[in-house]
């Protein structure tokens, strides 16, 4: 394998890193309802979990009002039991055709958890990239030793990995800086 392929393989699990916690971040609930929230939670659908999106139509009609009309009414009774096993704290309010959930507003200690969550979650995607990095300068020093690469191949391909890194990691930030704003906006 040359240079070019480690540091392209490696960007390549950097973005799935970045890309990931830029989903995770969307079913963090704010002070605003999202239909992200309840997009993932799995219901229990003729013997095998599924993702809501695929059982239901969800809509935000309102900044705090999520409403989820199943495409099949009769298992309304297995979104409600889903949507109250998830972490997503909210009680489901059905009328028997559709699902409504009033999204509450935040309070300051919540806002405070939630912002040290996505803080964490920040933290763990960047030790995550740093370890892709490592991995790549350890493959590559092991293809110089192999004498595969050159020396100035290595050096080049070393320093664009740390350009990858800061490059990811700036991304992170920006992810983490956005999130954090949108939960302590009142």
């Amino acid at each position: 394998m040359n240079s070019e392929e480690i540091t392209l393989e490696a960007e390549t699990k950097m973005e799935k890193a970045v890309d990931f916690l830029r989903d995770e971040y969307r079913g963090i609930r704010t002070g605003r309802a999202s239909t992200a929230l309840v997009d993932n939670i799995k219901v229990e659908y003729y013997g095998s979990p599924t993702p809501l999106k695929q059982l239901a139509n969800i809509t935000a009609p309102e900044p705090t009002l999520i409403v989820i009309k199943p495409f099949d009414t009769s298992i309304i009774k297995d979104i409600d039991k889903a949507i109250l096993a998830s972490p997503v704290g909210i009680t489901p309010n059905s009328d028997g055709r559709i699902i409504r959930l009033a999204v509450p507003a935040l309070s300051g200690e919540r806002r405070g958890q939630l912002s040290q969550q996505v803080k964490q979650m920040a933290e763990q995607t960047r030790v995550s990239i740093r370890n892709i990095r490592r991995d790549a300068n350890k493959h590559i020093e092991q293809e110089q030793k192999e004498k595969t690469i050159t020396e100035d191949q290595r050096d080049e391909a070393k320093e664009e990995m740390d350009e990858s890194t800061k490059k990811y990691i700036s991304q992170i930030d920006e992810l983490l800086k956005a999130k954090t704003d949108e939960i302590m906006e009142i």
